[in-house]
Formats: C-alpha cells, structure tokens, sequence
C-alpha cells in the first residue's frame, strides 16, 4: 500500500460502532459517504470517522 501513516484517537470505534484495535494504520482513502478508509494489512480495514485520525508524518 502506497498511503499515509495514520494513528487513531483512543476509544475510535468503526462504522458498525466496535472498537477499532489500536496498531499501525494506513490512511486509504476518505469515501463521499464522510467515512475514512483506514488498513493494518490488505486484509484488516476499518471505516473510521476522520475526526478519529491522527495525521501522522505529513512532511514525508
């Protein structure tokens, strides 16, 4: 994945209103529906709200 290196906000939930784990995430994508697109890995991805993002790294 060629994104941006995000952290999240504690107690950041998802778009199904879990707890999203806090690890290493990849900024994917913002989606037209408000949502922020954010992954681990090709195969964990949360829908996060982008108030809950930490821009992290925004000079490299």
């Amino acid at each position: 994945m060629s994104t941006n290196p995000v952290a999240i906000k504690p107690e950041t939930r998802n778009h199904k209103g879990f707890f999203v784990q806090d690890a290493d995430y990849e900024l994917v994508s913002i989606e037209a529906s408000g949502w922020a697109l954010i992954c681990v890995d090709d195969a964990v991805c949360h829908y996060v709200d982008p108030d809950n993002l930490l821009i992290q790294n925004l000079d490299a």
